[in-house]
């Protein structure tokens, strides 16, 4: 896991500015699979979850499930401004809180949109700490 985390990807309802930053990881340009870091469709194979989005009363227990499908040793980073605090959304009838109030957040990734450099930089650092 130190050397090439899986990762995968829960969308939360976001506006897809989030969503565009995390595919962007993966082109040529920023290239993070030289890095060993790999996206997997499936929560059940991933070591770290990217959330992205508000968390919602409809969400809620769909992301509790999906993070109770990860394997032991599991991470998660909130990405961008509404998984961190709810961003404009923040006082939404709907909102059932950002991302830590759902489940444990490991790592931030402030920014609406965050830049991909900055996504790469949290997993990185994630993984410096688990060393």
């Amino acid at each position: 896991m130190k050397r090439s985390p899986w990762i995968s990807h829960y969308n939360a309802s976001s506006c897809n500015g989030c969503d565009l930053e995390i595919l962007a990881c993966l082109t040529p340009r920023y290239d993070v699979e030289r890095l060993g870091i790999v996206l997997r469709e499936s929560p059940r194979h991933a070591d770290i979850l990217l959330v992205s989005g508000v968390v919602n009363m409809q969400n809620k227990d769909r992301l509790k499930r999906v993070y109770g499908q990860m394997a032991k040793d599991k991470y998660v980073i909130a990405i961008g401004a509404c998984g961190i605090s709810g961003g404009p959304f923040h006082e939404g009838w709907n909102m059932a809180g950002p991302v830590d109030k759902v489940i444990p957040v490991d790592m931030y990734v402030p920014g609406c949109p965050p830049r991909p450099e900055s996504i790469i930089n949290a997993i990185a650092k994630l993984l410096e700490g688990l060393e």
